[in-house]
């Protein structure tokens, strides 16, 4: 069985500042209400261990490998709960340029397994609002003017 979560935002904001944001793990505590910490490095075949916290859920903490990198393109990464096959996860950021003008974001998730049919509502209700309040939560950050005080 499979499930994908995707969202996706526009963001007034060039794609190299967008990348810059969404590569500096350890500022994510400062700004992003999903992925509440973060910790390795942005490269190929790098495992990175991310703190979690969906929708009305406790944070969970995973450790994906990094399977893909495209500066200021796409970011990808794989995880999976124990064994092959019984909760698969590759995650996805890509970026394209508007022709307006700024960026637009994608952020999706794709699932297989046998847990799917168990963890397809909570997928539904924690996951995606989770992917939506990071996306948010970007955008309001790559936005402000370069050197305005952060909270």
């Amino acid at each position: 069985m499979t499930k994908t979560l995707a969202t996706e935002i526009t963001i007034d904001a060039p794609r190299a500042r967008v990348w810059q944001i969404l590569t500096d793990l350890p500022a994510f505590p400062e700004w992003n209400p999903f992925i509440v910490a973060a910790d390795g490095r942005v490269e190929t075949g790098e495992r990175l261990t991310l703190r979690m916290q969906n929708v009305g859920a406790g944070v969970r903490t995973l450790r994906p490998a990094v399977i893909e990198v495209r500066d200021s393109e796409r970011l990808r990464w794989r995880g999976r709960l124990w064994v092959p096959g019984l909760l698969d996860v590759e995650h996805t950021f890509e970026l394209a340029d508007r022709p307006a003008g700024g960026t637009l974001l994608v952020q999706k998730e794709d699932f297989r397994g046998a847990l799917v049919p168990v963890v397809a509502r909570t997928l539904d209700r924690g996951t995606l609002p989770a992917f939506v309040a990071m996306n948010e939560a970007l955008k309001q950050r790559a936005e402000e003017p370069v050197g305005s005080p952060r909270g």
